[in-house]
Order: structure tokens, then sequence, then C-alpha cells
């Protein structure tokens, strides 16, 4: 069975995006079949992998045509272990709100999704920094959640906001669960983020990842370099991270 795990959290600039391609990555490199959605109109999911200049057709239009199949690319170079990835762009933002009129518009994705889920042991979905249509979309499509958050005050709002809405997601999608928490860009020397830990690991227990990612000045690089930190010299620490992270996964679904 396919696993579909949407990466959520509408607060922006928690790590959702290098999450998703790193952990996507991750998997691969492990031996799975992995496809990566990209549901941001930002385009940073594409981009993290060099494809923002090869696209013709996005999710865009496979969301706003129910005939219209998902465009789906295919990357393996010297930068990244072989992957799919369904490309976004700035036009996304506009067939959100067209969607708003559409029949059925909160099930476009699963649908779409559901035609190719047989191809992929995991499919992970990068979505945007807000809990609108495209967010919710990738919520009923998916079974489980990962929530990336940093270890900050103001985080713990965004982690009990998403919490709410996943409780009306279930209305649609009865079987929807968070697979886990997780601690990105961890600054260990600065107490704030300790003491901001120790909360998260007290109030959600379990449902937060052993596994942290630190914070790591490689992995910016990677990803502004369009590489995966599998690939990039000198991000061993952050690739072993990540590489840990994913058998997490495995280990959990």
């Amino acid at each position: 069975m396919t696993t579909i795990i949407a990466v959520a959290n509408q607060k922006g600039g928690v790590g959702k995006t290098t999450t998703t391609a790193n952990v996507g990555a991750s998997l691969a490199a492990l031996g799975q079949r992995v496809l990566l959605v990209d549901l941001d109109p930002q385009g940073n999911l594409t981009a993290a992998f060099g494809l923002d200049h090869k696209v013709e057709a996005t999710i865009a239009q496979a969301l706003l045509d129910r005939d219209f199949p998902l465009p789906i690319l295919t990357t393996e170079n010297s930068q990244h272990p072989a992957i799919s990835l369904v490309p976004a762009s700035i036009p996304l933002a506009s067939a959100e709100a067209a969607l708003v009129t559409k029949l059925g518009r909160e099930l476009r994705l699963r649908d779409q999704l559901l035609a190719v889920a047989d191809r992929y042991d995991f499919i992970l979905i990068d979505t945007p920094p807000s809990l609108g249509l495209l967010t919710i979309n990738a919520l009923v499509a998916a079974n489980r959640v990962i929530i990336p958050t940093e270890a900050r005050f103001f985080s713990l709002q965004g982690l009990q906001m998403l919490e709410e809405s996943i409780a009306e997601v279930l209305y649609l999608n009865p079987s929807l669960t968070i697979l886990g928490i997780l601690l990105s860009k961890f600054d260990r020397r600065l107490r704030e983020e300790r003491a901001v830990a120790n909360f998260v690991r007290q109030r959600w227990g379990d449902k937060v990842f052993t596994i942290e990612i630190g914070t790591n000045s490689k992995i910016l690089e990677a990803g502004s370099a369009g590489a995966s930190v599998l690939r990039y010299t000198g991000a061993e620490k952050a690739a072993n991270a990540y590489l840990e992270l994913a058998r997490e996964v495995i280990y959990r679904v």
C-alpha cells in the first residue's frame, strides 16, 4: 500500500520544502519508489531539484481539469538519486482561487494521486504556508502528516492550529493520522530552543520524531545549489540525519 504523506505547517520558514526534498531523496536512496508533489505556488521544491526551467505543465492543470493527467518529471543525476516529481509554479495561486467554484474541490488531488499511487511506495506532498484549499487538498489526499516545526515558542501555535485542521479534515479523510512532528533547524546551543524542544516532547510524546534536524548551513547551500544533501560535498552530517529520519519514517509506517 502506498503511503501518502503531507508535509504541512501553516507557519512559513519551518523547513517544509527542505524536509520534503531531503526525506524524499533519502527514501529513494534506501530503495523506495518515491513521488514528490510540489503544491506550493512558490515552486521551491521544483527548483530544489533543478526542474523549474523544464516545466511545461504543472499540478495546477491537473487540479483544475480531472482529465488532465499528473505531469510527472523524473530526475536522476550526480546531484540527486532517482526520484519523480510533480512540479508547481506561480500560476498555481490563481488555480487555487479558481478551485473554489469547482465541485469536489477538496478531492481533486486525492483523485489524481489514486491514478498513479500503485507506481510508488511513498508520495510526499509539499504544502504552502497556509491552511487554504491547497493544503486541505493535501490533507484529504494523504494518510499521514509530517509536521516540521522550529523549536521556538511562536511555532507552537502553528502546531496547535494544524492539529485543529486535521480534526476538521477527518470528516473527509478519516484515515489521516500524524506520522510525526519534526524538530527542524534545531540549535541545541540556545536555551530557548532546548526548553521548547523539551515542552514539545512532553506535550506530544511519541508523536515527535526521535531524530532532530539540527541547524546546518550545508542544508541551505545544497538547496540553493539544486542538490540533495546526500550528494552535496561537506553535507555528510546532514545527510546522515535525513537518512536516519527516513528510516524512522519507514519504521513508523
